[in-house]
């Protein structure tokens, strides 16, 4: 009989329990993605380009482990604030406290269960899709990948579990102590809102001074290093919550007294609303902005170091292809890649001497990176002339990276083109070419790279060297795909979870602002109005940790000068992509709470 009332009462709030099954999923089906990359052990083994990423991944799951604990609690006390009235109804009608407990213990483990063998599932899926990506942005053939990986499932289901199974235990002992009235009428318990002037005063001044000090200490982290990211986490989560206790309350207390404001339509009410709300929200909404900063700065550097491959590459390299004997290769495939700077060299040799002709410099200058001290700046191609080439060991060194490896220990001359044709030597070339679009062409030129190891047996020895483009690109591509893949996932769940929190807590007290909306109605409010109240009162209370969050992005963006040369770059792509989602929920929570709090007129 119990079950079939638990039934019945989990089907009258069903649309409250998608919501929170989907937030739960969302959270499992990530774990499960970040664990399944770092423990496929047959696939990091065959593929050594990328096993540097591990760290990466599991740097995630930590992450996402400590952030999906804080959201269980805050979407655990959501599901016993639904339940609660109906727990203690049952309890009236003679259930007994041990029939409850175990109720609400299997209620809650199986709810959580459930989402998280649907959320391993769609994490099976994802990490599929994942990996077609991962191959795709690092432009390598991998093996032995399986979406599908049974240590990533025990993980996965292993935590959800233990975290579960805690939070049905808190759940059975919280309700089956607490008296039956307490149950029924929490909704009715007044709020204690005293608070002393002077208190207040003081925490508005160290809310902005805390706040102050550790965006100081973020904007020099050269200097301050690890004192200064310790500071600043300090500082800035003190602050945080210093704000939202104080400051935005006193400026809610101004807009009050302002009376062109406050008594314009249903202001004031909603001001009241909101002094109320914050004041009781103050440690959610802290942890919200936190979560927010922390979602929006992973999306923002993990897209950040996309950016930083092509930036880094170009820094390194000069020519996009290098090709050694150049008169071996194929010149037709060279032509395909449309090449904007296409210059040979001649060579000539003996056993001491590098010859080259002087007038091919003169008529395409050697090039070479000019080195700045400011990292936003990106180097610049600098033409060597061959007056330079020939008198400066400096330029002469940066040819001789060119050179094969048996080549480069010679000296090297530059003479004309009729001392050249004198020498009695045999004949090769130096081709270095630049392209229009090296991303575009990057599988063409892999091709005529592989040529040119064939047919120089010396570099075939060579495991590495930055005279091939592509190689650079690929290694620092697939160190930083890792990091642009865990940003973008784990701020994704970051920020499933922290509006999810904050939907369950607005929901949560919506029952106890049913009748203050139901007053409005009977002295004839209009149903329009009550909604656009209702809208603003939401969207404050997601547009300010939103807001917050936002400046501290920009400010903890500084800390990542010392990796990446411009943090800036193209702001506005994760910004956008972010604030749709964000605003996607808070559509869904005025949606759900609107349902709630106003009755359908007859």
């Amino acid at each position: 009989m119990l079950w079939k009332l638990s039934l019945t009462g989990i089907k009258s709030r069903l649309r409250d329990y998608l919501v929170l099954f989907s937030g739960l999923v969302m959270a499992s089906a990530i774990f499960y993605m970040f664990e399944s990359m770092a423990s496929n052990e047959a696939f990091l083994k065959s593929n050594s380009t990328i096993a540097s990423t591990v760290i990466i991944f599991r740097l995630g799951s930590v992450l996402l482990g400590l952030i999906t604990f804080v959201y269980i609690l805050y979407a655990n006390s959501f599901l016993m604030t639904m339940r609660q009235k109906d727990y203690a109804m049952f309890m009236m009608l003679g259930a007994k406290g041990r029939k409850i407990a175990q109720m609400i213990f299997s209620e809650t483990f199986i709810v959580g269960i459930l989402a998280t063998l649907v959320g391993s599932v769609v994490g099976i899926g994802l990490t599929s899709v994942v990996n077609h990506l991962l191959v795709q942005q690092l432009n390598v053939q991998i093996s032995n990948f399986s979406p599908f990986s049974i240590h990533g499932l025990l993980i996965t289901i292993a935590f959800f579990s233990i975290l579960f199974l805690l939070a049905a235990i808190v759940n059975a002992f919280s309700i089956v102590k607490k008296p039956i009235l307490t149950l029924i009428r929490a909704d009715q318990t007044p709020t204690q809102m005293k608070q002393h002037k002077f208190l207040f005063f003081l925490e508005v001044v160290l809310g902005i001074a805390c706040l102050t000090c550790g965006y100081y200490m973020m904007q020099n982290l050269v200097k301050f290093q690890l004192l200064g990211i310790g500071v600043a986490l300090v500082t800035i989560v003190l602050g945080t919550y210093f704000i939202f206790h104080s400051v935005i309350i006193f400026c809610l207390s101004l807009l009050k007294k302002a009376d062109s404001i406050a008594l314009r339509k249903l202001n004031n009410f909603t001001f009241s609303q909101l002094s109320f709300r914050i004041r009781e929200y103050t440690q959610m909404l802290s942890m919200v902005a936190m979560l927010f900063a922390l979602a929006l700065g992973a999306l923002t550097v993990g897209l950040g170091f996309r950016n930083e491959i092509s930036k880094v590459t170009n820094s390194f390299t000069v020519y996009d292809l290098v090709l050694n004997n150049a008169q071996k290769v194929d010149q037709q495939e060279v032509t395909k890649l449309a090449p904007k700077l296409n210059a040979s060299y001649t060579q000539k040799e003996d056993e001491q001497t590098m010859y080259y002709v002087t007038e091919e410099f003169e008529q395409t200058p050697f090039l070479i990176k000019e080195t700045s001290t400011d990292r936003a700046v990106e180097p610049k191609d600098k033409e060597i002339t061959a007056e330079q080439l020939a008198n400066e060991l400096k330029f002469q060194d940066s040819l001789r990276d060119y050179e094969l490896p048996e080549q480069q220990p010679k000296e090297i001359k530059l003479i004309s083109q009729a001392e050249f044709a004198q020498l009695n030597l045999p004949e090769t070339s130096l081709q270095l070419v630049q392209v229009t679009d090296f991303e575009k062409q990057l599988s063409n030129i892999e091709k005529l790279v592989a040529t040119n190891k064939t047919n120089n047996p010396a570099l075939q020895d060579v495991n590495y060297s930055f005279t091939q483009k592509a190689d650079v690109y690929n290694t620092f591509n697939g160190a930083f795909s890792g990091f642009e893949f865990m940003g973008f996932f784990l701020g994704l769940a970051f920020l499933t979870m922290l509006a999810s929190c904050l939907m369950f807590k607005i929901l949560s007290g919506s029952k106890s602002d049913q009748v203050r909306y139901e007053m409005l109605q009977k002295i004839g409010t209009r149903q329009g109005l009550l909604k656009q109240s209702i809208r603003r009162e939401i969207g404050v209370l997601f547009l300010a940790p939103g807001i917050l969050g936002v400046v501290h992005v920009l400010f903890g963006l500084q800390m990542f000068k010392l990796l990446m040369s411009d943090p800036y770059d193209n702001l506005w792509i994760p910004f956008t992509i972010f604030f749709v989602l964000y605003f996607i929920y808070y559509v869904i929570t005025t949606w759900l709470y609107t349902g709630i709090v106003l009755k359908k007129q007859v």
